[in-house]
């Protein structure tokens, strides 16, 4: 099942295990199962700590395959159900190292806040192999079941359990369910996990947050610009903090990576995680799971800006660097968000798996929703796309690759008007054709949102100037139209909205930022003294 390189670096990892682990597996006669038997027994090869033992009839699981991850003699355990490989892979080693007995990489202070959760709480998490957004998930609340006896976790691969991904009408993932309830949809960090059981965890961080010094830089955006912003700032030697809903942004759903410079391939989470590895090897106050909602500019030069996030802190600095990114582009029409992860959505990689053997529409003719449809066509039973201009606009290679696709149609000059539904699901498209102005119908079961991104600058409004497209203004130095405020990246003015571009202007709003501090703090020149 591993191959050699992976097997060695399990090996490695494996020798960091303090406390005995044991596979204990419900299998049956499927193919799968003898796929996880072979895993498991290749894992405990590794390892004198590690044992497998196979359970029937009444102790086996319910769901077939899968495994629990045990520590013999306590009540820590973590399950998984179907093989997770993939993007999942690193799930499955994490939660080896932590049941034996190596402690997850989070604060003191999250796993103070996790363990004083109450109640039961048994979760459970639909994933894809090919969803780079399900690992923080899974790894999530792996973690707390680790930590916490009174939560369980079970992962649960939805390409080998179709039947109740289609019971639960699961048609977007991570999906996960808590005590059989529906609790959450897409990416989700642990900090998010933990405020959602426990309001108190939100009030005790915004009042950490809320008495912090301020900061001679603050970061807000934790793309690619906003991580080259934070380590330029903190290079300078001066008090950097970087506040994010989520390290990565846009990044995480970008599976391939070809023309990031000086790196030939890499995968989306996996530059993510460099990035934040990156900014953490220098004193950067990382501040995550925080959504901004207003910025107050500083009044006079030399004043302190406020930054507000929605859990009601307040954060102060010198200097403020806008990086907030960009979000997917809806397209506005009727039923689209009444059937948001019920057939609509907008990640391919994540998502696509669920839609085997269906009929889906891919809604834009760009880069992006042809590779989309490239993509899903190797996956669902059809994909039609619909673009509303005479012509793609991908790029000449892409179109020549989805051309040659047998399963595949492509509809130009067509307006989506609006998504259709029985209630549960998708069940088709509407589109006014723009050449002969008459309305037509795909009956499909999936729609996948490709028509470009839009800047996150609504809390901007009306405190710094914005474009007609709604992005932040900016100089050659990331100066905005108010003193001591700085924007980098997607949501800025900047064309071609590539890694490598934001990569760098982040640096340069991080160096105008530290100009600017330079300045205002300098005495005015009838305070000098002169020899």
């Amino acid at each position: 099942m591993l191959d050699t390189n992976l097997t060695t670096a399990l090996a490695a990892y494996l020798e960091r295990l303090t406390e005995p682990v044991e596979l204990v597996a419900s299998l049956d006669d499927s193919r799968a199962s003898g796929q996880t038997r072979e895993l498991l027994a290749e894992i405990a090869a590794l390892s004198d700590r590690v044992t497998t033992r196979e359970v029937t009839g009444q102790d086996a699981d319910s769901r077939r395959p899968s495994f629990a991850i045990v520590r013999p003699g306590s009540d820590i355990s973590v399950r998984f159900a179907g093989l997770p490989l993939g993007h999942e892979f690193t799930s499955l080693v994490l939660a080896l190292l932590q049941v034996g007995g190596v402690a997850p990489k989070v604060s003191d202070e999250m796993v103070t806040a996790v363990r004083a959760i109450d109640g039961k709480h048994h979760f459970e998490t639909y994933m894809s192999l090919t969803c780079q957004n399900c690992p923080d998930v899974v790894q999530a609340l792996n973690a707390m079941s680790v930590l916490n006896p009174r939560i369980s976790h079970v992962t649960i691969e939805g390409g080998t359990f179709q039947d109740e991904i289609e019971q639960r009408n699961v048609l977007a993932v991570p999906t996960v369910y808590r005590n059989g309830e529906l609790f959450g949809q897409g990416r989700m960090t642990l900090d998010e996990i933990v405020r959602m059981l426990d309001s108190s965890a939100s009030t005790r961080q915004a009042e950490r947050l809320d008495a912090m010094e301020p900061f001679d830089v603050l970061v807000v955006g934790g793309g690619p610009a906003g991580a080259a912003a934070a380590i330029y700032a903190a290079r300078k030697g001066i008090r950097t903090g970087l506040v994010a809903e989520r390290f990565g942004g846009q990044v995480l759903e970008t599976m391939s990576i070809e023309n990031f410079i000086s790196v030939p391939h890499t995968e989306g989470p996996k530059l993510v995680a460099a990035l934040e590895e990156h900014v953490r090897s220098y004193d950067v106050e990382i501040m995550q799971s925080q959504r901004a909602t207003a910025l107050t500019p500083a009044l006079q030069s030399g004043g302190v800006a406020q930054v507000s996030l929605d859990t009601g802190a307040v954060l102060r600095a010198r200097t403020v660097i806008v990086a907030t990114g960009a979000r997917w582009r809806h397209m506005g029409i009727p039923g689209e968000q009444t059937y948001l992860n019920k057939g609509v959505t907008f990640c391919p990689h994540c998502d696509g798996p669920l839609f085997k053997g269906k009929r889906v529409a891919v809604v834009g003719g760009g880069n992006s929703g042809i590779e989309a449809a490239i993509d899903l066509a190797g996956v669902v039973a059809h994909v039609t796309v619909v673009e509303l201009l005479d012509e793609l606009r991908a790029d000449e290679v892409l179109q020549r690759k989805l051309r040659s696709l047998p399963n595949v149609d492509i509809v130009l000059n067509a307006r989506t008007t609006e998504v259709l539904g029985d209630g549960a699901r998708v069940t088709g498209l509407d589109y006014l054709d723009r050449t002969t102005g008459l309305d037509r119908h795909l009956g499909l079961d999936g729609v996948f949102v490709q028509i470009g991104l839009l800047p996150n600058t609504d809390w901007l409004a009306d405190v710094i100037a914005l474009s007609a497209r709604k992005e932040v203004l900016i100089d050659d130095r990331g100066r905005t139209s108010a003193a001591g405020i700085f924007a980098a990246g997607d949501c800025t003015t900047v064309p071609y909205k590539q890694i490598v571009i934001s990569v760098g202007h982040g640096a340069t709003a991080a160096l105008g930022a530290f100009d600017h501090l330079i300045r205002s703090s300098a005495p005015a020149s009838d305070d000098l003294v002169t020899v």
